[in-house]
């Protein structure tokens, strides 16, 4: 009898080791998990998009402008820098088919301040109307660099596409930013100038003012920079000359500081004037003549067959609508 008990109570006390089996991972979890939800989270930094320039609103100034001085104008040391540099220049004008060793040609000083470590120069050949020829020359200062002409014009026309969407501008620019030293930080709106100088412009951006309505015309937009989400730079802004009529400048630069993309087209004026207030405050209009509804319809005769209409007893006559 006893060890049929012993049989009976084997399965209980099996089914028991296995359920205290099953239950001890389950409680070791419930003690866990107060440390998980303890656990450090990991910190997500925020993601800073690189820009070439610092950041800021900046408004055109002197610290920013374009100088332009003459031959007579220019320092001692930079004559001195040109000189060395005139067989270089003449060399790289040629390959261009400049003619520089044709005519009398003229030149100018660009003082860029995003470019302190460059003497930059204009040239210019007036042959007559239609006959004029144009490049800009780049000469670093101290030697560390190399001498780079910008083609403008030759003889009245462009070489390939204009200089100030031209490749070859771009690059040219690229290569000069590239010579400054690493750790200059120029401004945007200097660095947008500088590049329409070597382009062919003379720069000046126009004070932000407003027309009578109260709107800011495209003549004085002022100059901006936005900051895409990626990174990079547009500066944008409208060049101002008394020869012409104003013209809008975009400029797009990576991360780094490089120029991708220029473009230059006339800036956008609006033609839309205010209409003047009547003297009464009263909408003026043309008059509408009066319309004699007797000409255009006729009474229906009384044997055309028509039922009229019967009125509701309890309410108002109504008044038949004679029928066409």
């Amino acid at each position: 009898m006893a060890r049929m008990e012993r049989f009976r109570t084997f399965p209980l006390v099996l089914a028991a080791v296995s359920i205290a089996a099953i239950c001890a991972p389950v409680q070791a979890q419930t003690v866990e998990d107060p440390a998980a939800a303890h656990r450090k989270a990991k910190d997500v930094r925020p993601y800073d998009p690189p820009m070439p320039f610092l950041p800021g609103a900046q408004t055109p100034g002197p610290t920013q402008a374009i100088e332009f001085r003459t031959a007579e104008q220019m320092s001692q040391q930079d004559r001195n820098l040109l000189a060395d540099a005139q067989s270089s220049i003449a060399e790289r004008a040629g390959f261009a088919g400049l003619e520089f060793n044709q005519g009398q040609w003229s030149y100018f000083q660009m003082v860029c301040p995003a470019l302190p470590n460059h003497l930059l120069l204009r040239f210019t050949r007036n042959g007559g109307a239609g006959d004029v020829s144009l490049f800009s020359a780049s000469i670093p200062r101290g030697g560390a660099g190399h001498v780079r002409i910008i083609p403008i014009q030759r003889r009245g026309y462009s070489l390939f596409s204009p200089a100030p969407i031209n490749a070859l501008t771009i690059s040219a620019f690229n290569h000069i930013r590239a010579e400054e030293p690493p750790d200059s930080a120029p401004g945007w709106i200097a660095t947008g100038l500088c590049y329409a100088a070597l382009a062919g412009a003379r720069p000046q951006t126009a004070p932000l003012d407003e027309s009578p309505s109260g709107q800011k015309s495209p003549e004085s937009m002022s100059a901006i920079m936005q900051i895409p989400s990626n990174g990079g730079a547009v500066i944008r802004f409208t060049e101002v000359e008394s020869s012409s009529r104003p013209m809008e400048w975009t400029m797009t630069f990576n991360g780094k500081g490089k120029l991708l993309k220029a473009t230059h087209s006339p800036a956008s004026q609006s033609t839309e004037k205010p209409v003047p207030p009547a003297a009464t405050g009263e909408p003026q209009g043309k008059p509408v003549p009066a319309i004699d509804l007797s000409q255009k319809f006729k009474p229906v005769p009384p044997d055309s067959g028509i039922q009229k209409l019967q009125p509701v007893p309890g309410s108002a006559q109504p008044q038949s609508t004679p029928e066409h």
